[in-house]
């Protein structure tokens, strides 16, 4: 199983710990970065909150190996046919390494703030259609194109800066909307947080889909955003948690990375059984970026081979 990072965008984060994380990430061999797509957090006050593309691309020019991308990008901030060129451009530049990641948008504070319509969310899901179409076509297309969808059209369209490879996950658990999604578009499946019962039940129901399209399960990698509080003994782990209304073995009985080194490899060595390839553990702690070294020397050595 790949293990990655995952940050919250909006949380505090700025150049100089973006810097930092990409730096860590590369240095003690995380396989990949994800990060939000956020403007802000759905109440409290605003945090520095680094746009998504501009970090995306720097990215791009400073990192050799890990994958990154949007984790995910909603399809109300940006028409389909900038995300298809932002998307072509930074996979270009990154040689193949970016994941593009595409959801509905779910925050409605950052797009009142900033003017963004926030239609309802069966329409938020017809755009998602129109965007994956868009996106997707053009991507594959050797020649210009047109599509009339419900929200989106393109006429004669084409990006010739591209891959025709970019990965594309679609994150999600949703059965009758998302899925299906899942199982036309995506190369990778990123499902919000759920119990281990219930992944399998979902994975599952994506595999059905998957035959009914005449492709294969494994076509589509299974990846999860799991929380974590990490601690390298038991008594940082217990000031790391210590806000919390669940006690340690609460939370690791939800399936959170939560607990020392040795806790974090049986939860994820669980995960991994159930049929997860890639992790984003996620990281809310900008002050204590130095301790993801540790993290890494205490869990990856059992994962990455």
């Amino acid at each position: 199983m790949q293990i990655g990072l995952m940050f919250e965008g909006q949380m505090g984060l700025n150049w100089e710990h973006w810097k930092k994380i990409l730096t860590i990430a590369e240095d003690a061999g995380y396989q990949s970065v994800f990060r939000s797509d956020h403007f802000c957090d759905p109440q409290g006050p605003f945090q520095d909150a680094l746009e998504l593309w501009t970090s995306l691309t720097y990215a791009a020019t400073v990192t050799q190996k890990i994958e990154f991308g949007p984790l995910v990008t909603p399809i109300t901030f940006r028409h389909p046919a900038l995300l298809a060129q932002y998307g072509a451009a930074v996979d270009v530049l990154s040689a193949g390494r970016l994941v593009f990641g595409f959801g509905i948008g779910w925050s409605e504070r950052e797009h009142t703030a900033f003017d963004i319509d926030f239609p309802a969310r069966t329409q938020r899901y017809e755009r998602l259609e129109d965007t994956l179409e868009i996106v997707t076509r053009l991507y594959k297309a050797e020649a210009p194109i047109s599509y009339e969808g419900k929200h989106f059209a393109l006429k004669d369209a084409q990006i010739t800066m591209k891959r025709p490879d970019t990965k594309i996950l679609i994150g999600g658990r949703g059965p009758k909307k998302t899925l299906p999604l899942v199982a036309k578009y995506a190369d990778e499946w990123n499902s919000t947080f759920m119990n281990y019962d219930d992944y399998i039940e979902r994975g599952q129901l994506l595999d059905s889909y998957l035959e009914d399209l005449g492709r294969q399960p494994e076509a589509v990698k299974r990846s999860m955003m799991i929380h974590m509080w990490y601690g390298k003994d038991d008594a940082a782990v217990a000031k790391r948690i210590e806000h919390l209304s669940l006690s340690k073995e609460e939370l690791q009985a939800r399936g959170l990375a939560v607990g020392t080194g040795s806790e974090i490899v049986d939860i994820l060595g669980k995960w991994q059984d159930a049929g997860l390839e890639r992790v984003m553990l996620q990281w809310v702690d900008y002050d204590h970026l130095e301790e993801l070294y540790d993290l890494a020397a205490d869990v990856l050595p059992h994962f990455h081979k």
